[in-house]
């Protein structure tokens, strides 16, 4: 599931990257995959911003905000029961991400 295009904080440097494949196994949106002996961008706008790749790769290759925007404000509808916010309404019912 795509949010929003071209907004994640994702960061990779493919030449930092050991082939560990950590980072194809946690990511639970699939944005990584392994391709000769490298982990692979699927596709950015896929991460949900979680950390787990950054988390795992002790290679240093992975960089991401963890903990902000639309994903932060699901993972903590889902542990609160509460509705989804992500702070990037004005306020009104007609803006949100």
């Amino acid at each position: 599931m795509k949010y929003l295009s071209n907004v994640s904080t994702l960061t990779y440097d493919e030449s930092l990257c050991t082939g560990c494949r950590y980072c194809s196994q946690v990511c639970p949106s699939g944005v990584f995959i392994m391709e000769s002996k490298k982990a692979v961008i699927t596709d950015k706008d896929l991460c949900i911003e979680c950390g787990a790749c950054q988390k795992n790769c002790d290679s240093n290759a992975i960089t991401v905000l963890a903990g902000v925007g639309c994903s932060s404000a699901l993972i903590q509808s889902f542990f609160t029961g509460e509705a989804p916010s992500c702070g990037c309404s004005d306020g009104s019912k007609s803006v949100c991400c």
